[in-house]
């Protein structure tokens, strides 16, 4: 599922290819993409300007002036494509196409599993859009303090509390793991475990990968690429996401995967030794 990082790289190549560009009509090729629209549905985009393009958690917000504002998940396999007069005709996989009135490249939405969403909503999204209002603080904006606090305060793993979108929105299993090996912590550890210094550790890794990874364009294992159709390249450097059994780039042990919440998770059994209470560490277990 494109995380944070490709939602940006999305927004901010889409973005300025359709600003300022008034919508001719929307044509929804697969209804179920559509989960709510106000009355007249996505009739009421004919004629609307595009007044800006912006990413909330792993979400792609296309506002227009006026209103109304499209709400996009991408979920597993969604795309975001332009496509320009030469393009070929949309493919079995496309399920949703948005025509302009300047006939330049239409906006296409494709999504080979059909897990992605839309919702069209009337005023201000944050309130309207039920997706959108659960979601918690954005990780690169967020003050050291307050992201100490929140962590700190809460009950489970950090692994699983950074995939938690109603505490930190955009994080993801791939930059989980990125993440919590640039700080040093076992991805088991218990959140209300972690010291204040251990937290503001996690805080400084989670700015310093998100934004390598947006640098990057994101990364690239399956379907991700951005509006253009270009692929990202930060896949060239995970340090232990999908390497089990590679050596660790560090102390050169062997990459483990283990479970946690459900989720595959890669880590480093000697960089990211297990945690007790407040820091102190647990002995190694494999």
């Amino acid at each position: 599922m494109p995380e944070l990082p490709e939602v940006e790289t999305i927004v901010r190549s889409l973005g300025p290819a359709i600003r300022g560009r008034v919508v001719d009509r929307a044509e929804l090729l697969f209804r179920p993409l559509l989960r709510r629209a106000p009355k007249g549905g996505l009739a009421a985009l004919g004629g609307k300007r595009v007044a800006g393009v912006r990413r909330r958690g792993k979400m792609i917000l296309i506002e227009c002036e006026g209103g109304p504002v499209l709400v996009f998940h991408l979920k597993m396999t969604g795309q975001m494509l332009l496509a320009g007069k030469d393009a070929e005709a949309p493919d079995k996989h496309t399920r949703l196409v948005v025509r302009f009135r300047d006939k330049g490249p239409e906006l296409r939405f494709r999504d080979v599993r059909k897990f992605g969403f839309l919702v069209c909503v009337s005023g201000d999204p944050e309130s309207r859009c039920a997706e959108l209002s659960c979601l918690g603080a954005e990780p690169l904006t967020i003050a050291r303090g307050d992201f100490e606090r929140i962590v700190r305060s809460r009950q489970g793993r950090i692994k699983s509390l950074l995939l938690n979108q109603t505490v930190v929105a955009g994080i993801g299993n791939i930059y989980a793991d990125e993440i919590l090996f640039d700080a040093g912590i076992h991805p088991r550890t218990p959140a209300a475990a972690l010291s204040k210094r251990d937290a503001g550790r996690i805080w400084e890794s989670t700015r310093k990968i998100l934004r390598q990874a947006i640098e990057a364009k994101g990364s690239s294992l399956s379907d991700y690429v951005d509006a253009e159709g270009r692929p990202g390249s930060f896949q060239l450097h995970h340090k232990v996401y999908d390497r089990q059994g590679e050596s660790c780039v560090h102390c050169r042990r062997p990459i483990e995967r283990i479970v946690v919440g459900g989720r595959g998770t890669y880590f480093c059994p000697r960089c990211q030794r297990r945690r007790g209470g407040r820091g102190s560490l647990l002995p190694e277990s494999r």
